[in-house]
């Protein structure tokens, strides 16, 4: 299989891995004969702002603030959530989040369709579960400051922090009655373990089914799938049942690695930047041919939905569920001198037959919705009616 280098794909954060310095300021001069006259101009009205606050603005400013607040209404001009400026203090925390030393509260976050931030999974014994946050609650506040969906990354920014420091969360939940109710939490940040694959043996009709739940595609998901489908396996399953749901994706790397195990010679994903130059990403020869299904649901995202395309353009499994979440585009970070930087994105992919899937989503080939107060639990899986579908879909293709 062909590899394109490190790259993360999340309903939060898609990096190509591979920065380039940039120094800002310098080489921006309204004198640089290289700038269009109608850059030219704008400068200079910047410049002409500038003036007009320096001689008339009432109150003390922070010069700093006010440049990186022009730097950043630039890059929210262009209406696209994952592409933002950060000012150094924000782009050491994405950083962190990048390299995976921050401390967390252990909550996977999405932006949901009522413009808040809602919690879609809260990993067992976090910080988060210990405070009594819970799936379903809507994030409303980090601290004091107030933050929408379209502030997401920003929120999780404020989110992590040091080990053992606390963040006050406000949450908005939905009671029984369809009431809501706004609680705070005070969560003490630490470092949150993931387990990202989960399994479980399942029997009916006769019949042993391998039930493997992907949480994440991390950097540990690779060996720990690994293990845990040879575990299924070597009790004579006859086939497997793959959970993508609440799942947000990850390490590109990782989820080619499993879409390859699973595939025979062809088409994973491409890649297509503005310019139309394509990557195309590809499965060898060899293939795991045990029967399988996979569920995914509106919280699927990203590297989730480039399995599960992959899946179903290529026919290895029928996918049972819900329309997936619709993250389908790449970014990169670009970091500058002066410790500020941007993520703009760069690229959008497509599945095997060239469907597209940015703000589309994958769309399963059984539809079926769980109740709305459900909760996604391993131990809960004789009530779960997506799964207990994708378990009699599996069962009829293996009766054939």
């Amino acid at each position: 299989m062909k590899k394109i280098g490190k790259v993360l794909l999340a309903f939060l954060l898609t990096i190509a891995v591979g920065f380039t310095g940039f120094t800002l300021g310098k080489n921006s001069s309204n004198d640089n004969p290289m700038m269009s006259e109608e850059n030219q101009k704008h400068m200079a009205q910047m410049d002409a702002m500038k003036k007009l606050i320096d001689e008339n603005f009432l109150f003390d400013y922070d010069e700093s603030k006010l440049y990186d607040g022009s730097l950043r209404g630039m890059f929210e001009s262009l209406n696209d959530p994952y592409t933002s400026f950060y000012s150094k203090e924000e782009f050491d925390k994405l950083m962190e989040s990048v390299n995976g030393e921050y401390a967390g509260i252990g909550v996977i976050v999405q932006a949901s369709e009522e413009g808040y931030i809602k919690a879609i999974s809260v990993f067992d014994d976090s910080p988060a579960q210990k405070a009594g946050i819970k799936s379903g609650d809507y994030i409303t506040k980090v601290g004091d400051k107030s933050y929408s969906a379209n502030e997401l990354e920003k929120a999780v920014s404020e989110i992590k922090g040091d080990v053992g420091s606390e963040v006050k969360i406000t949450v908005l939940r939905l009671k029984e009655d369809g009431k809501t109710e706004e609680i705070e939490f005070n969560v003490k940040r630490e470092n949150v373990k993931i387990d990202t694959v989960d399994s479980k043996i399942v029997e009916k009709d006769d019949k042993k089914i391998g039930y493997i739940k992907l949480k994440q595609f991390e950097e540990v998901t690779k060996e720990d799938f690994a293990k845990e489908l040879q575990s299924v396996k070597a009790q004579n399953v006859n086939g497997i049942v793959l959970d993508l749901r609440n799942n947000p994706g990850g390490n590109l790397d990782v989820c080619l690695a499993i879409a390859d195990t699973f595939l025979d010679e062809g088409v994973i994903v491409s890649t297509v930047d503005k310019k139309g130059k394509e990557i195309v990403e590809k499965s060898d020869s060899e293939a795991d041919t045990t029967p399988m299904t996979v569920l995914i649901n509106e919280n699927s995202a990203s590297a989730s939905e480039i399995l599960a395309g992959a899946f179903k353009d290529r026919a290895r499994a029928k996918i049972v569920g819900k329309t997936s979440f619709g993250k389908g585009i790449v970014q990169k970070i670009f970091p500058f001198e002066d410790g500020t930087g941007v993520k703009i994105t760069i690229s959008e992919y497509f599945t095997p037959n060239k469907t597209k899937i940015h703000k589309i989503g994958v769309k399963p080939d059984v539809e079926v919705d769980n109740d709305k107060d459900f909760s996604l639990d391993i131990e809960n899986l004789d009530k779960d009616k997506q799964f207990q579908k994708a378990l009699e879909v599996l069962l009829e293709d293996i009766k054939g």
